[in-house]
């Protein structure tokens, strides 16, 4: 970084740039650095006058600054600011022989040829300024050669209404021939305050490790195309690089470990029975694919790449009917959770010959901690026929007094229940 002297180095070391190409252009010509004034004399010399007129925060090295401190206080850094620095040139001389225009034309090849302030120019600067008689002497201590950026010189494009302000309004002189230029970056901090050294490293281990994403294309049933998913499936979760050093499965985030035969890198089996019987709820379902890495000694898992997440529908299944009495249970699987929606569905089985087949819907109509009360849905009457008074849903098994209850059939088919004076009831 620079000190407090960056500033004046970079005009001095600018006018320095410039001088060599104009005394081509016209053997006298000299550089001042002062506010721009009226030419005087009939006949005004040959000379360029360099004035810093605007100086503004650089962009990019704004927020480079920052944290300035540690946790505890002590000095990371010491301040800085980015600073770019707006130039004026204006170009006197005799205008018979146009030297204001010659000295112009000069400046600019210069500046395109070697737009930027070197550090072997500002080295030479610095060691003739260690002379008492020399003009920059005043420059001794400056540190811009040592700035980590080069200062860079561009044109500023100024209209016409621009440049009347800048003369009218700021230098209220007469105009003379003029352009801008910008000088960027130079980087300014105080001389205050020393960072304190970083603790050392005692020990690093360095990883490349390629970036290889687990894709899911789909995630199915094994036991058939198109089956449902339910809790005793076995779930096939297809696509590409889907097997990592580490592989996880992660399922309404609960991660999952399956076994390292299951898993190529184009699909992995995973049987959903190995979860807790508590752990999902029926309904939609997130599923990612986690790859875990190894690293450190001993090494440990750390969290790696993670696929996008795919959803599929979990289905509820009744696990079995229980009857007791006048009382009938659903048992499913898996359980409701507090505040799902629940609907009981009878739906008769193979009504007599012209006769409408018959089927009832129960939905629940209120919610009281883990239980879910059922009333009659739409008002169907047909419900009275079936005794239902209050029938409750708690912990996935539906109880209900059903005075029209007849009996109960549970096959590997499909579960039905039998009414009194109706044929076999699906149940749902």
């Amino acid at each position: 970084m620079s000190n407090n002297l960056a500033i004046a180095t970079v005009t001095a070391g600018f006018a320095e740039l410039l001088l060599p190409a104009l005394r081509r252009a016209v053997t006298d010509a000299r550089v001042t650095t002062r506010r721009p004034d009226a030419p005087t004399g009939l006949t005004p010399e040959a000379r360029v006058n360099l004035y810093l007129y605007n100086v503004v925060p650089n962009a990019a090295w704004r927020n480079a600054d920052l944290p300035l401190r540690r946790a505890d206080g002590g000095l990371a850094q010491r301040a800085q600011a980015g600073l770019d620095l707006h130039y004026l040139l204006t170009f006197y001389g005799d205008e018979a022989q146009l030297q204001p225009q010659r000295l112009l034309a000069a400046a600019v090849a210069a500046l395109e040829l070697r737009p930027l302030l070197s550090r072997d120019l500002i080295r030479t600067l610095l060691r003739n300024a260690q002379d008492p008689t020399d003009a920059y002497h005043f420059l001794v201590g400056s540190n811009l050669a040592d700035q980590v950026e080069t200062v860079r010189f561009a044109p500023l494009s100024l209209n016409l209404e621009e440049l009347s302000k800048l003369w009218s309004v700021f230098f209220q002189t007469t105009y003379s021939l003029s352009m801008a230029y910008q000088a960027s970056v130079v980087l300014v901090e105080p001389d205050e305050g020393t960072p304190q050294p970083a603790l050392p490293v005692r020990d690093y281990t360095v990883y490349a490790v390629p970036f290889s994403r687990a894709l899911i294309a789909e995630v199915v049933a094994a036991e058939a195309a198109g089956r449902p998913i339910v809790r005793t499936s076995r779930l096939l979760i297809r696509g590409t690089q889907l097997r990592g050093d580490i592989t996880r499965v992660s399922i309404g985030g609960i991660e999952v470990i399956p076994r390292p035969e299951d898993v190529t890198d184009r699909q992995i089996a995973l049987a959903l029975p190995t979860l807790r019987a508590d752990a999902l709820r029926a309904g939609v379902q997130g599923l990612q694919v986690l790859h875990y890495l190894a690293l450190g000694a001993p090494p440990a898992e750390h969290r790696g790449f993670a696929s996008d997440t795919a959803a599929f529908v979990l289905h509820p299944t009744i696990a079995g009917l229980e009857l007791s009495g006048t009382d009938l249970t659903v048992l499913t699987d898996p359980v409701a959770g507090t505040g799902q929606r629940t609907v009981l569905l009878l739906n008769e089985l193979n009504p007599a010959a012209g006769a409408r087949p018959r089927s009832y819907s129960l939905n629940p109509s209120s919610a009281a901690g883990d239980s879910i009360v059922f009333a009659q849905a739409d008002g169907d009457p047909a419900l009275a026929e079936l005794g239902l008074t209050g029938p409750t849903l708690a912990w996935g098994a539906l109880s209900a007094p059903l005075a029209g209850f007849a009996g109960l059939t549970n096959s590997p088919a499909h579960l039905s229940a039998t009414l009194a004076g109706e044929g076999p009831h699906d149940v749902t």
